[in-house]
């Protein structure tokens, strides 16, 4: 389906192979890499996304002058699993009402609460602009296909406060994430710590080395096929282990990631006396690292702190990257110096009783969400000035 407004035209499509490399690489060429097409069309191809997953893709491609200059990731959802912003309970109330909740629309990327570009647009181009008739756009396409709802999931500040202006609700979660103070090495940046703090921190990786156990950091050329396939057995082993299945991403997801995506890899890979047991995938740029995956055959004392925080922090210094996004939750971060972070997201529902309503409630949600934020800012381990 397209429209035109002026010399916009707007085009969904079902796969984004149909909207191809070239095109949505260009458009979100400043974005993180779960943004590129790399990592959104493994998802697809490799069945995480699509088929029986209850995600079914319906990117918006815009164009101005028939030329490509925004591209969006829209899935229509089934159910409301892999977003990490929670609205269960909205789904309970219109089910109570005898009222569909699904389908919905989402703008995010699937199985990744990470903050990023969700309009990748082309310099050039003003957002104000443009976003007006995007809403619009969308606002058609959900009720032509029976949509009761767009949720734009993990947008920045700026696109949320755009999208509050356009009739979209703001609402805040909370994360906690990891900033380089320009540290030079693991100890300079435990000196910002009380010494309390300082010394569990050491304890704990001191506990995990007396378990004979020993960890490698692998990237691009280093990374093996074999490192990848150990790493899935890790991830779907933890995920039987904790949720009954095997996880949300395929193995043939992470080999294509391992093809495609190399140089933007690093695996952490533990072993205890010389036998590989544990590891943790994360996705990085030149400036922000994000843990992503995790998996252990054995629990071990403090190995999923070494491997998915310690490990990272000491990458992004020896990497001079700025931010790390440890992952979603885990108010065991704090105390290991990740600092409690706004997330935001958006929110618009077709049926106006229940716009309102779910108003309503982020008002209220709101308040709670900056008391918590405000509570956990107290719990970090550093100094006071």
């Amino acid at each position: 389906m397209s429209d035109t407004n002026s010399k916009f035209t707007f085009n969904f499509f079902t796969s984004i192979s149909q909207i191809g490399q070239q095109i949505w690489d260009e458009c979100a060429l400043d974005s993180d890499p779960c943004c590129h097409y790399a990592f959104l069309h493994a998802l697809e191809s490799s069945g995480s996304v699509g088929a029986q997953s209850g995600w079914s893709a319906q990117h918006l491609l815009v164009c101005h002058n028939n030329q490509a200059i925004a591209v969006l990731p829209l899935y229509q959802k089934q159910h409301s699993y892999g977003e990490y912003i929670f609205d269960f309970a909205w789904a309970n109330t219109y089910k109570h009402y005898g009222v569909d909740y699904y389908p919905k629309l989402i703008c995010a990327i699937p199985f990744t609460p990470v903050t990023g570009a969700r309009i990748m647009l082309k310099a050039g181009f003003a957002s104000e602009e443009v976003l007006p008739l995007i809403c619009q756009q969308i606002e058609q396409h959900m009720h032509e296909h029976g949509m009761s709802s767009i949720h734009w999931l993990f947008v920045d500040k700026e696109t949320s406060a755009n999208l509050a202006t356009n009739g979209q609700l703001s609402r805040h979660s909370v994360q906690f994430q990891w900033f380089n103070q320009q540290y030079s090495s693991f100890e300079h940046y435990l000196e910002r710590f009380s010494s309390r703090k300082r010394k569990n921190i050491k304890k704990e990786r001191a506990a995990v080395l007396q378990q004979n156990i020993t960890v490698a950091r692998l990237c691009a050329q280093q990374l093996t096929k074999q490192d990848m396939r150990f790493f899935y057995h890790c991830y779907t082993q933890t995920y039987l282990k904790r949720s009954g299945h095997h996880g949300y991403l395929t193995e043939a997801f992470f080999q294509q990631i391992f093809e495609t995506m190399a140089n933007n890899l690093m695996l952490v890979i533990a072993y205890k006396d010389d036998e590989p047991v544990a590891s943790a995938l994360f996705i990085y740029d030149e400036k922000k690292l994000f843990g992503r995956y995790w998996g252990a055959l054995q629990e071990l004392d403090n190995l999923h702190f070494e491997c998915c925080y310690y490990q990272g922090i000491e990458f992004c210094i020896e990497q001079n990257i700025a931010q790390f996004n440890p992952g979603t939750q885990g108010e065991h971060k704090i105390s290991r110096g990740f600092e409690p972070i706004y997330c935001y997201s958006n929110h618009s529902l077709k049926e106006k009783g229940f716009h309102q309503a779910v108003s309503d409630f982020i008002v209220q949600e709101k308040l709670h969400i900056a008391q918590y934020k405000q509570q956990t800012q107290g719990l970090l381990p550093f100094k006071v000035p």
